[in-house]
């Protein structure tokens, strides 16, 4: 029998989001099969075997090489995310999977889903985009138009993929992409998973482009979309049942701020805040709510800073020579004794932001622990580019020397080479 997977990706904290999520889609889609992707360690003393979910796949299980020292590369939100593809190709790989679907954890499932099925029975990948139709006023156009063009097109909420060889392909090369390129860089064109995603229509055959108001919506399109409510209490999006809501922002109160900005007033748009709100409020006193991070913490009860991950990232040496960065014997000890003198500013916390963004701003294949080969090709063309244009190439020779100096011959691989 063909069966359709649906999955969330999540540390433990949200747990009580994905259990609303799940609730919602038992009660529409009792027939499919649902997955926690747990970007997070699992627990022995926590039960879970309650959770409205049929299986939880710890990020230790999904195959992804030197998985801790790429782990440690990531915040907590980038590295939910980063992990979306490998659990999509391991769910794609299941005898009689038919088709599989991602949804956020701060989703809601209000009525079922049959649309997004048929177009799966046509298709190899069904997105949806933040917008659908055109903002009317600069205002929109500035919060809602311009913020999709920095964040990507589609919003990655959602995702549906068809079991094909083409499904399986995009899992693949989405894999790759997001091993070295999940991050929140805006500057240098990244945003965590999404981005990506603006390539699909071109790279990939048989992508449907899902521009249905009643699913993913949320208050980046709130302001060409009507939500009511019917006869029989139920939600409406321009008339039609809605589909699935996304509550993105909702803790920061942006998603408040945003949705009163963009729907004038809507009573159902308050009604329906409200309605999530007591949603979360009874899951405010869950112990797995307030369960810390496994990751953000070194082996002896240190936290990890931002500034510790970065530098892991962007120094090859430093993740050959630590292959745990966790273990708190090894590279927290270096950061201690050699980070603070490599890397003064970051020990500044009057100068740490500013040196943060200084050292994003070139953007590198970050963890490659597992590169090998220098690729001499690349190195010749380098050479090429210098002796043809010999002002490139004294900013380039200036910009090796400082790696050299800084981060030695694996810098000059990881940086020029990768």
């Amino acid at each position: 029998m063909q069966q359709t997977h649906i999955f969330t990706s999540a540390a433990f904290n949200y747990i009580p989001k994905v259990r609303i999520l799940f609730n919602s889609l038992r009660k529409h889609h009792p027939e499919w099969k649902l997955h926690l992707a747990l970007a997070d360690e699992l627990r022995l003393s926590i039960d879970l075997s309650n959770e409205p979910f049929d299986e939880i796949i710890p990020i230790s299980e999904l195959e992804i090489p030197s998985w801790r020292g790429w782990a440690f590369c990531h915040t907590i939100v980038e590295l939910a995310t980063a992990i979306k593809p490998f659990t999509l190709a391991r769910l794609l790989s299941l005898p009689n999977t038919d088709k599989v679907i991602y949804l956020d954890p701060d989703m809601v499932v209000f009525s079922r889903l049959d649309d997004i099925l048929a177009a799966l029975d046509e298709a190899n990948i069904v997105l949806t985009p933040h917008q659908t139709n055109p903002e009317k006023t600069l205002t929109a156009v500035m919060d809602n138009e311009i913020c999709s063009l920095k964040h990507g097109i589609y919003n990655l909420g959602f995702v549906g993929v068809a079991a094909t060889d083409v499904g399986k392909e995009f899992a693949d090369w989405w894999s790759k992409r997001l091993y070295h390129f999940c991050r929140a860089d805006i500057p240098n064109g990244l945003f965590t998973d999404q981005r990506w995603i603006d390539f699909v229509p071109a790279f990939f055959d048989g992508v449907t482009i899902m521009r249905s108001a009643r699913h993913n919506v949320a208050t980046w399109n709130l302001t060409t979309r009507k939500l009511s409510n019917d006869m029989t209490n139920s939600y409406l999006v321009n008339g039609q049942p809605l589909g699935f809501y996304h509550f993105t922002g909702f803790d920061s109160g942006a998603h408040l701020f945003m949705a009163t900005k963009n729907s004038s007033g809507n009573v159902s748009v308050q009604k329906l805040i409200e309605w999530y709100t007591n949603q979360l409020q009874q899951f405010a006193t869950d112990p797995l709510a307030k369960e810390p991070w496994a990751f953000g913490f070194y082996s002896d009860g240190t936290p990890i800073s931002q500034a510790q991950r970065v530098v892991y990232r962007e120094r090859v040496d430093l993740q050959r020579a630590f292959p745990d960065p966790f273990d708190a014997s090894g590279y927290l000890v270096w950061w201690n004794n050699q980070g603070i003198k490599k890397y003064p500013d970051l020990f500044d916390g009057s100068n740490q932001a500013t040196a943060l963004l200084k050292y994003f701003s070139i953007l590198t294949p970050g963890y490659c622990a597992d590169l090998n080969n220098l690729d001499w090709l690349k190195i010749s063309s380098l050479l090429k580019q210098a002796l043809i244009q010999p002002k490139s190439g004294i900013k380039l020779g200036k910009r090796a020397w400082i790696i050299l100096k800084n981060e030695g011959v694996m810098g000059i691989k990881r940086r020029f080479l990768s």
